[in-house]
């Protein structure tokens, strides 16, 4: 009789934690769903912003025109000075390469080769045609 009870007493506690086990599971699932269906829209992007901040402001048809030429020039300008600093960028990045090669070890400077590629990977964002504003 006490081996029954005994045996009864485990088939109870493995349904409570299988029951708890189902229910985190269904939980994290539907997590995932609402973040899927709710959470992941299109982030806002900082033109879209803009924007709708320059859309609140009521500007009429002159006003429009000149918005966009200044974000046009602005545009412009700031594509021209990356192109004007990258090589200087590209010389620091070496100059830095070079610097962590002599304190690290060949196998520890492969590793961290790999591991900055990995972060520069989760750094990439797809790349973004600057495009004028659409205030209409």
């Amino acid at each position: 009789m006490m081996n029954i009870e005994s045996k009864s007493k485990w088939q109870i506690r493995f349904a409570t934690l299988a029951i708890f086990v189902l229910g985190f599971v269904a939980g994290a699932f539907a997590l995932n769903a609402y973040h899927l269906w709710f959470g992941a829209a299109k982030p806002v992007t900082k033109q879209e912003r803009y924007e709708e901040a320059f859309k609140s402001l009521d500007l009429n048809d002159a006003q429009k025109t000149e918005v966009q030429h200044i974000f046009g020039e602005t545009r412009e300008n700031i594509q021209k000075m990356r192109q004007e600093t990258e090589p200087r960028l590209q010389e620091i990045r070496l100059q830095n390469d070079e610097k962590l090669q002599k304190v690290l070890t060949p196998e520890q400077w492969q590793k961290f080769q790999q591991e900055r590629e990995k972060i520069r990977e989760g750094e990439k964002q797809p790349a973004i045609t600057p495009r004028p504003l659409n205030l209409q």
